[in-house]
């Protein structure tokens, strides 16, 4: 019988990330209706200790730790292994991937040997009237989105980061922690063996306290450095709305919106850009919006705590002077 919701911790040497408790808060929402309990499966080096209690402390009842050596632990297809055998242990009806660049190679590997189906990128999840599970996610470039149900068992989905709240943590809360093992032939898995790992990309709009949005108001490639200087100023990332992506002048990475990344900052100044639902979908819970647009009407207008009519390429220098000045005086 599958029940329960599984989510993979995503560890190969750099600890946990924030979107992993993410998870864990939406599996424990979601296992009212699917019954069973919520589990997670997070692998360790032999010289490492494990982050069972923090999974526990957000919403894991079970978390399954596989250690390996130390060498092994960047290498992505022990994490399959490791993913795959807690499947068949558990039978979780429901698997929960960040979709993080790790989180999105791995994903379909472990689908690909379960045979099952995958759903990547994922907005939403849910439980319908019939107890089947749902996974939202955005089609066509953005323009539709799907709701989608697999028809075999498990259901795996990969979920983007801060689409889901983050949980407060229960340090009161129990639960038991199974210390695993895998039988690794060698020093390698299938032929494949990690010679190293790269550095992450410092755009990690996901993480951003501050972010500078841009849309098609630009003028110039070049003028992107107004937008550069504001963000160093505030500590912040910049961003931009699709248009800006389509003609080459930012990269997709730094995009907000269905088709882009969906981000939670303390503050967000979206400059020039009217307010598409793409984009409004991308950024609708930020906690304080800012706009800077020519048009008093536009539709950012009524999703801004803050409304700035006017040019700004006025606006945005003045803005970067005054923080300099008060910051002088600090």
């Amino acid at each position: 019988m599958w029940s329960g919701v599984l989510v993979y911790a995503e560890n190969y040497g750099r600890g946990l990330k924030s979107s992993v408790f993410e998870l864990l808060g939406k599996a424990s929402e979601l296992r009212t209706r699917l019954g069973g309990l919520v589990y997670s499966i997070t692998l360790a080096s032999e010289e490492v200790d494990v982050h069972a209690e923090e999974l526990i402390y957000y919403g894991s009842d079970k978390v399954l730790v596989y250690r390996v050596p130390k060498e092994l632990l960047p290498n992505q297809l022990v994490h399959r292994d490791a993913l795959v055998d807690s499947v068949k242990a558990l039978k979780p009806k429901l698997v929960l991937i960040s979709a993080t660049p790790w989180g999105r190679s791995l994903g379909p590997r472990v689908a690909a040997h379960l045979k099952t189906g995958i759903t990547a990128d994922c907005l939403d999840i849910y439980v319908d009237e019939n107890g089947d599970v749902v996974q939202v996610r955005p089609a066509f470039t953005g323009n539709v989105i799907a709701h989608i149900k697999t028809l075999r068992t498990p259901v795996i989905a990969t979920v983007r980061p801060k689409v889901f709240p983050m949980p407060e943590p229960d340090h009161g809360r129990k639960g038991d922690v199974l210390c695993m093992k895998l039988n690794i032939p060698g020093n390698d898995v299938a032929g494949v063996r990690v010679l190293g790992v790269a550095r992450e990309k410092l755009v990690k709009l996901s993480e951003a306290e501050v972010i500078i949005s841009v849309g098609k108001g630009l003028r110039s490639r070049e003028d992107l450095r107004l937008f550069e200087e504001l963000a160093k100023a505030l500590g912040g990332q910049v961003a931009c709305s699709r248009p800006l992506v389509d003609v080459g002048w930012m990269e997709r990475d730094r995009q907000v919106g269905f088709s882009g990344n969906v981000v939670r900052p303390r503050i967000y100044i979206a400059c020039g850009i009217s307010g598409a639902p793409q984009h409004l979908a991308g950024m609708r819970d930020s906690e304080y919006v800012i706009a800077v647009n020519t048009d008093s009407s536009a539709p950012i207008g009524r999703y801004s705590d803050l409304l700035v009519v006017g040019d700004f390429y006025e606006v945005i220098p003045k803005l970067v002077e005054r923080i300099k000045e008060l910051k002088s005086k600090l």
